[in-house]
């Protein structure tokens, strides 16, 4: 099995997407108790932000793990576009 740069934060990444995951059950029956519009975008964006923060600290590991890796090994250009591209697409959501 391949162990990947996040593998020190998977602890604190699983806590954060369990919580995630609870906060997109609110929002569901939010939406089946039919709750305010403003107040399910408010919880919208504070899923949105939750997400981000995950984001991030796989962005971070990614960097200080695998990139830092390919730079050793040669191969920095491909790693370096794989993160370009992805950030450019995480970028126009």
């Amino acid at each position: 099995m391949q162990s990947h740069s996040y593998v020190a934060d998977k602890r604190r990444l699983l806590t954060r997407l369990r919580k995630i995951e609870g906060q997109a059950r609110g929002l569901a029956k939010m939406v089946d108790e039919d709750r305010y519009c403003i107040d399910i975008m408010q919880q919208i964006a504070s899923l949105r932000a939750a997400a981000d923060g995950v984001a991030l600290i796989l962005l971070r590991d990614h960097l200080d793990g695998c990139l830092t890796q390919a730079v050793k090994d040669g191969c920095a250009p491909e790693k370096i576009d794989e993160v370009v591209e992805v950030v450019r697409r995480y970028s126009r959501s």
